[in-house]
């Protein structure tokens, strides 16, 4: 018989997601490249838009912790139309169902996602802005148990990780062992640099990668 699992409750770790999944993590910086290789510029214009977003999420963060519509509306949405998102060939599709069967197992994951998913290729996952560390902590796995739903197996998924401070990326194919990789924590706390400019740069090569 076939249980169903919520994979709020069922994928909170990531050695959870591994065994699940059969889902092997890559260190190898190869399989993983696309977040610090062949980046493309971005304007002045652009830089000066992400200053004054990171400017402003700070601002309001300081205040207390942020909602996860404050968020995307503050730091995400106007990331993806600045990476072009909002424009053709790319559709947007939120509050998504997903269904994950895992492999040799009887058991089938359901959950809804509270993200947007471009293209069935890049899921972006959103977290409250507090208590950073136990959100990633549970987001990461399930960010891939999503991910392991996307229908174009002969592609890679990509995935962002986002509670407005802090983002990571992800990757996973479906080989056989299906991998994963994670990209560096890119925080809007450094003082050297504003590391939304590298958010940017990702999200453009992604969305090249998955319009090829």
């Amino acid at each position: 018989m076939v249980q169903a699992y919520p994979i709020t409750e069922t994928v909170t770790t990531l050695a959870e997601a591994e065994a699940k999944f059969h889902l092997s993590a890559q260190t190898d910086p190869r399989f993983f490249h696309e977040w610090k290789a062949d980046l493309p510029d971005f304007s002045e214009a652009e830089q000066s838009r992400l200053d004054v977003i990171r400017q402003r999420y700070l601002y309001h963060h300081k205040y207390g912790a942020l909602a996860k519509s404050t968020v995307n509306f503050i730091v995400i949405s106007p990331l993806l139309e600045l990476a072009g998102f909002f424009d053709p060939p790319f559709r947007l599709r939120s509050e998504v169902s997903v269904v994950v069967e895992a492999k040799d197992q009887d058991e089938i994951y359901r959950g809804r996602i509270d993200s947007l998913v471009l293209l069935d290729q890049l899921w972006i996952v959103l977290v409250e802005a507090k208590q950073t560390a136990f959100n990633f902590d549970v987001a990461l796995p399930q960010a891939l148990a999503y991910m392991m739903a996307n229908p174009h197996r002969d592609r890679p998924t990509y995935g962002l990780v986002s509670n407005g401070g802090h983002s990571i990326f992800l990757k996973a194919t479906h080989d056989n062992p299906a991998r994963y990789a994670l990209s560096n924590d890119f925080s809007l706390y450094r003082q050297e640099r504003n590391e939304l400019w590298d958010v940017l740069q990702i999200l453009k090569r992604i969305g090249q990668m998955i319009q090829a």
